[in-house]
């Protein structure tokens, strides 16, 4: 119990004296995975508004390969990408092995099947009445896909912090294909694992506390989100 609040206190005073390298990884975190949950949104909240409002040959094993994904292991993402981005991969010749562009990449592959997933979900939670009104009034798809956003755009809110939850908590395709390289592709995650391997429980334990405000943060906005709607 004394070293755990020995570490705790340690941790503390690293967070609270804006210790640059453990700020440094978190800053690294949250632009990664930002980045990330806005490209997988792009097209994720439009192709989950289009499943939604069509019925077409095939919708079924689509649903059923999302939630599949949506369950995907990180590590496996990471092989792949690994084994397309190096040297003598498929798209090696880009250089972008061990990158923030590599992780970012990963983890956008990562959330868009969650994204796109709660998305339909979202838009099949909706009014039953909003999608006859929408067409009876001749709104065409790319509209009836603009009303359906604004009608669960709540729904869609917790859709992103679930797929931002799943991209600044992971590990495997950060370690694999971004390398754990100091002051560059380092995330709260991989440092956790490499300062616990090497002993160093405080400055760990600081970023275990940082990543958790983080998640505390992003979904009281959320909340405070809705409560204006």
């Amino acid at each position: 119990m004394d070293y755990f609040s020995t570490a705790f206190g340690a941790a503390l005073a690293l967070i609270f004296s804006f210790d640059r390298e453990v700020y440094t990884v978190v800053w690294t975190s949250l632009y990664i995975s930002l980045i990330a949950v806005t490209l997988a949104a792009l097209p994720g909240i439009p192709l989950g508004m289009l499943v939604a409002l069509r019925d077409f040959a095939g919708k079924r094993l689509l649903l059923q390969t999302l939630n599949t994904l949506m369950a995907l292991p990180t590590v496996v993402v990471g092989l792949l990408l690994y084994g397309l981005l190096t040297r003598q991969g498929l798209l090696g010749h880009l250089g972008l092995l061990y990158t923030t562009g590599a992780i970012i990449i990963g983890q956008t592959l990562l959330i868009l099947p969650v994204i796109w997933n709660l998305a339909i979900a979202a838009a099949a939670g909706a009014d039953p009445r909003l999608l006859p009104t929408s067409q009876a009034l001749g709104a065409s798809l790319w509209q009836q896909g603009a009303m359906y956003v604004h009608e669960v755009k709540f729904a869609l809110a917790a859709a992103l912090v679930a797929g931002f939850g799943r991209a600044i908590g992971e590990v495997g395709v950060a370690m694999m294909v971004g390398g754990n390289i100091e002051g560059f592709t380092r995330t709260m995650t991989t440092a956790i694992a490499l300062e616990t391997s090497k002993g160093e429980f405080e400055f760990a334990l600081a970023l275990g506390i940082l990543l958790l405000a983080t998640a505390f943060l992003v979904n009281f906005a959320v909340q405070r989100f809705q409560a204006m709607g």
